[in-house]
């Protein structure tokens, strides 16, 4: 967040003042922008057999392998897939090197007032914190950058308290007394709530102290002299979505300890996010500014998984403000004008591993500081993708930056308030080839994002070299007091003030002997004034001569800004023109890479499209041959339902039939047992009659008998003698309506005298819709086996009528039966009758045709519905 923090206008010494609010700048469109910076390091694998999943293709290119235990999908997903990166780091590259290429540059932009975001990203275990923080004699990215900052400002610093930070995220200047005052304070308060800085004068750690050696240190080139600079050093941590202060000395209580208290984030004035109340401490070396971190360091959270026996269980972010304010014109004293303040920040967060609880069996606190570590990286992949598609497909949605932490408080430099790189930190083993591929997958959507570049701040318009002339000046100063009378240690001053006195007329003898004495007195009053004289003649040639020198040297002191300014104009219109070819190189190596990049999707996208299309046909013919086998089985199911109602239909006949038959031999038999008893009451009532009357009297049986058959009228019995000359009968079903006779083929031929005869019908051997929409009636002949063994024919009328679906439907309405009966077999009433009339002659057959007609007018209408 680079903030230039303005001063009030009065140029005023030993002051303080706050800064004012102003309006935040404008960004314009034609801004330049640049990628953001992603590289990759490769971190050596445990053990030597152990399975390698990633290949290093070139200095910007990996190669993904698949385990042998994981198979690939029909998208190619799991596939040998190639990366591209702006460097890859593979297992040999030491951390100067990676210092070199990727944090190197960031620092010197942080002097030259420029902000950065420096995160490494990745699983758990794969070497974020040893990248970010190192290791005795190998320092990792943060100590580095230290180094390299204090070496290039070490002698150009303020002293301590010059640069005072509000609680508004600014830079308050005060002058020498003030500061003065401040760290008198600062030393007699022991007990203030500020923690008190560490002394740079103090043996360093050993346990950091050899992080960097003395020949790998570096500084930066083309620092501005003219500038006084301090430094500031705050740490936080990112825990469970909370932000807590890893600086801050909170009162320790044995007895009642309190939980830290997380804080807040704010927007200043100029719309940059900051955490409120967070300890920022002046450092002055890097020995200084490594023990506040490690201080911190202690404080963070950190755990034991199953992964890595030291996971960090928060986001840390560490941040370096740089506060730096031009020299007045004399170059002594810092220049009183808020207006030439400028802030810049670099921050280097180590983020948490991502990692699934099935793999590192986590529970209880554990298991919900994974669920939000995994969470808050959820959110910064979010808000990637909505970067990157706003920015390629030109849509304004709205990126969700308040959804964690993390983001919030980087929304700034994603927005273009300074440079952004990422280090992505893999493990080639094949345990983390999953998670890897997710990595890369975030890598390869951040890559395209683009950053707007910062702007540079303006030059300052007070002459260059400010701070080298008073140097000379003060140097030159401390000669010449060192070459005046009295320096007992110099015996070059005595002679030139011998050689001085010697240019002055000699003094007279001044020894007197006589009060009156006039001539001593008059002689030494003269030559004390001639020596006056002389002593004035020589200061004001020394004045004359000092004034023609300073005439001189102001001369000089323009003619040689001129040639600076000339020279800096030129070294700026030389630097654009760098600028500009390196922006044009850059943006063919970035649309270089897209292009293959997008030749290599394209190919791959090629190859998916193959393995769909077989896969579709595959799919085509194996559903079509279930499709047959479908049509098959429920053809199969129709005919084995209609097989079955048939089988149903017919049992029910026959259980109806048999049911019937066994109804009527019942009555049958109730029948005959009832005119048995009734003859043999007759019998007795004949006996008593006749015992009463002393008369003989016939047998009341053969009285009766001829009469018997009269009340047997319901079953007659047959006639003896010539059989009854069979006749043609009509059958009822004749109308003047018009019939559909439905004659089965499986019907069998009687060759009977008596058959249905209908006029004006249409025969048909199974029923249709054609044939039921031209008729009113249908009659159905069905044949089966009656109870006695002897064939049956039944015709079943209905109506026809039409249904509203457009269809036809028969509604049974009556039933005639035809059957055939043999007259030598005796029905079971007259089997059951004792005379002798009753009895047939076996030799002698007669057939008699019977029509028994039922009539179903309140029978429960069957319906047959075609159509």
């Amino acid at each position: 967040m680079k903030s230039t923090q303005p001063l009030n206008a009065h140029h005023s010494f030993h002051r303080k003042g706050k800064t004012p609010r102003r309006p935040p700048l404008k960004k314009t469109s034609h801004t330049q922008k640049d990628p953001v910076g992603v590289y990759c390091r490769i971190r050596p694998l445990g053990a030597t057999d152990e399975e390698c999943c990633i290949e290093m293709i070139s200095s910007t290119t990996i190669q993904l392998h698949a385990p042998d235990g994981i198979k690939a999908n029909r998208n190619g997903e799991y596939k040998e897939t190639q990366y591209s990166f702006k460097k890859v780091f593979g297992i040999q590259t030491s951390q100067i090197e990676l210092f070199e290429d990727v944090a190197k540059p960031l620092v010197d932009d942080l002097i030259h007032c420029k902000n950065g975001l420096l995160f490494t990203y990745g699983v758990t275990g794969s070497g974020k914190t040893f990248t970010m923080t190192g290791s005795p004699g190998e320092g990792g990215l943060l100590p580095r950058s230290l180094d390299m900052l204090f070496n290039s400002i070490g002698p150009l610093q303020a002293k301590r308290f010059v640069f005072r930070t509000d609680d508004k995220n600014g830079m308050e200047i005060q002058g020498q007394v003030d500061a003065l005052l401040e760290r008198q304070k600062r030393e007699s308060n022991q007990q203030s709530t500020v923690p008190k800085t560490p002394s740079s004068k103090q043996k360093p750690d050993p346990e950091f102290a050899d992080m960097i050696s003395p020949e790998e240190a570096c500084k930066c080139e083309g620092v501005d002299e003219d500038s006084c600079y301090s430094v500031f050093v705050s740490y936080i941590e990112i825990y469970n979505n909370y932000i807590y202060d890893l600086l801050e000395d909170a009162p320790i209580d044995p007895i009642r300890p309190k939980p830290p208290q997380s804080k807040i984030l704010r927007e200043d004035q100029n719309h940059n996010m900051y955490v409120s109340g967070c300890t920022e401490v002046e450092v002055k070396s890097t020995e200084e500014a490594f023990e506040v971190f490690w201080r911190g360091q202690k404080k963070r959270r950190i755990a034991d998984t199953q992964l890595n026996r030291e996971s960090s269980r928060s986001h840390s972010v560490f941040i370096v403000k740089l506060a730096q304010a031009p020299l007045d014109a004399d170059g002594d004293h810092i220049l009183q004008d808020k207006n030439q303040v400028t802030v810049s920040q670099l921050c280097l967060v180590d983020l948490a591993g991502s990692e699934r609880t099935s793999r590192t069996k986590a529970e209880g606190s554990r298991l919900r500081e994974a669920g939000n570590i995994n969470q808050s990286l959820m959110t910064l992949r979010t808000c990637i993708e909505v970067l990157r598609e706003n920015q390629m497909c030109g849509t304004n949605r709205m990126v969700p930056y308040r959804d964690s932490k993390v983001t919030h408080l980087f929304k700034n430099y994603f927005d273009g308030e300074g440079k952004v790189r990422m280090v992505v930190c893999v493990n080639p083993k094949a345990d983390d080839y999953e998670e890897t591929m997710l990595v890369m997958r975030f890598a390869e959507l951040t890559q395209e994002v683009e950053v707007a570049r910062p702007v540079d701040r303006p030059i300052c318009s007070l002459a260059a070299g400010r701070r080298h002339r008073n140097q000379a000046f003060r140097d030159e100063l401390s000669r010449r007091q060192e070459e005046r009378p009295g320096g007992s240690n110099n015996t070059e001053d005595g002679s030139v003030l011998n050689q001085l006195l010697d240019s002055l007329p000699a003094l007279p003898a001044c020894e007197l002997v006589d009060p009156t004495d006039e001539q001593i007195l008059p002689r030494l009053i003269e030559v004390l004034e001639r020596r006056h004289r002389i002593r004035q003649m020589i200061t004001e040639q020394y004045t004359r001569t000092a004034n023609t020198l300073k005439s001189m040297l102001q001369e000089f002191d323009g003619h040689l800004v001129a040639k600076e300014n000339f020279i800096q104009e030129q070294r700026g219109k030389l630097g654009e023109k760098d600028k500009i070819m390196f922006n044009q190189k850059n943006e063919m190596d970035r649309l270089e890479k897209k292009s293959k990049m997008l030749e290599y999707k394209i190919d791959i996208l090629q190859k998916t499209t193959n393995i769909y299309e077989g896969d579709k046909r595959s799919l085509q013919q194996e559903l079509e041959s279930r499709e047959q086998r479908l049509q098959r089985e429920l053809s199969e199911r129709k005919r084995m339902e209609a097989r079955m109602q048939g089988m149903v239909s017919d049992t029910k006949h026959q259980w109806e039939k048999e049911c019937e038959r066994r109804v009527n031999a019942k009555q049958l038999e109730m029948q005959n047992k009832l005119w048995v008893k009734d003859e043999k009451l007759k019998q007795l009532k004949a006996i008593v009659s006749e015992s009463n009357n002393n008369k003989p009297q016939r047998n009341s049986r053969e009285k009766d008998q001829p009469r018997a058959p009269e009340k047997r009228s319901r079953s007659p019995l047959p006639t003896t003698g010539t059989p009854i000359r069979p006749h043609h009968r009509r059958s009822h079903s004749a109308g003047g309506q018009r019939w559909v006779d439905h004659k089965p083929l499986s019907n069998l031929d009687l060759d009977t005298v008596m058959q249905p005869i209908i006029p004006n019908a249409i025969k048909v051997s199974a029923a249709s819709e054609k044939a039921l929409s031209k008729c009113h009636k249908y009659v159905l002949t069905h044949q089966e086996l009656a109870s006695d063994g002897e064939i049956q024919t039944k015709l079943i009328k209905g109506d026809v009528f039409r249904t509203r679906g457009g269809g036809q439907a028969v509604q049974f309405t009556d039933i005639e039966t035809l059957r055939q009966e043999c007259p030598t077999v005796s029905s079971r009433k007259r089997r059951s009758s004792g005379d002798g009339s009753g009895q047939y002659n076996g030799n002698k057959m007669d057939w008699n045709d019977r029509e028994n007609r039922v009539s179903c007018p309140h029978y429960c209408p069957s319906l047959i519905h075609l159509g």
